[in-house]
């Protein structure tokens, strides 16, 4: 595995913003009933030559690797870095400024505090609420040095044969696991329907947050932490085989809280401070005092 000391600039952040990679799956996934968002509609940024989004998950599914993966979860799931209330840490969080983003002014705060307000409105329980606001908490990991493609992006199991449904399945080609044979099979390491509690996902922050918030928050809303960026599974079904029928029952939320995260982005801000009193008691009611980071 390469050293990530060793990754050139343009390797860690090949994306101009973090958001790009959102962008890319509202192109994939319109929203139902609507159709596709034009290209150009999205954000322009100054280097159309560039296929960033390409590049990205070139990256990402050339170093995502089993071990990749293990040696992450040893290193961040001390928790040694940071330990700050959960508002301080998304206003950590909000430190992550993208003046990339010619589309949007609003702050990472702002586009969480959107999510949870949708869900708030459709007379959701609280602790769905709360998940809206917390979702994207971690990825914080790009304030640690992450390179964006191990914050962000599709995830999907490694430890066994990539999905031909995962986007651009074609840059798995580089690898090394395709050519390892107890990853490279359609089960590798696992066993049928063994549950996805007991597969291993590709690094990023939905597993990050997961594994913060694991002993808090009631399994619906940890399932959709956990698992609102697997694609592979919960739009195109292509990890079926590896699923039990609690996992199933539990990917209805997971679809549900989908279109919130997907669809609520609007140009219009929500009033921080007038929504900050809300969501410190809903914080309060479900997560300790401090979270380790």
């Amino acid at each position: 595995m390469k050293n990530e000391n060793n990754f050139s600039n343009q390797e860690r952040n090949p994306l101009q913003s973090i958001e790009q990679w959102e962008d890319d799956v509202l192109q994939r996934y319109p929203e139902q009933d609507q159709p596709a968002k034009a290209k150009d509609a999205f954000r322009n940024y100054d280097n159309p030559e560039r296929d960033t989004v390409r590049e990205f998950y070139r990256l990402n599914h050339k170093y995502q690797t089993y071990d990749f993966v293990m040696e992450k979860k040893k290193d961040f799931l001390r928790f040694n870095r940071k330990e700050m209330p959960v508002w301080g840490a998304m206003e950590f969080l909000n430190t992550l400024v993208d003046d990339s983003d010619p589309d949007i002014e609003l702050d990472q705060l702002q586009h969480l505090l959107q999510t949870a307000e949708a869900i708030r409105a459709d007379g959701h329980p609280d602790w769905f609420i709360l998940t809206g606001f917390i979702h994207d908490m971690g990825k914080v990991l790009c304030l640690f040095g992450e390179p964006q493609w191990a914050v962000v992006g599709d995830t999907f199991p490694v430890g066994c044969k990539h999905a031909d449904k995962i986007v651009y399945p074609e840059f798995f080609a580089d690898n090394p696991d395709v050519r390892d044979e107890r990853y490279n099979t359609q089960y590798g390491i696992y066993e049928p329907h063994c549950g996805l509690d007991n597969v291993n996902m590709s690094w990023g922050h939905d597993e990050y947050l997961y594994q913060i918030t694991k002993d808090h928050l009631p399994e619906p809303a940890l399932y959709m932490i956990r698992y609102h960026s697997f694609y592979a599974q919960h739009r195109e079904h292509a990890y079926a085989h590896l699923m039990n029928a609690h996992d199933h029952a539990m990917f209805e939320w997971v679809k549900k809280f989908n279109p919130y995260d997907l669809y609520s982005k609007s140009p219009h801000p929500p009033v921080v401070q007038e929504l900050k009193p809300y969501y410190e008691d809903l914080i309060a009611k479900y997560l300790p005092a401090t979270v380790r980071l």
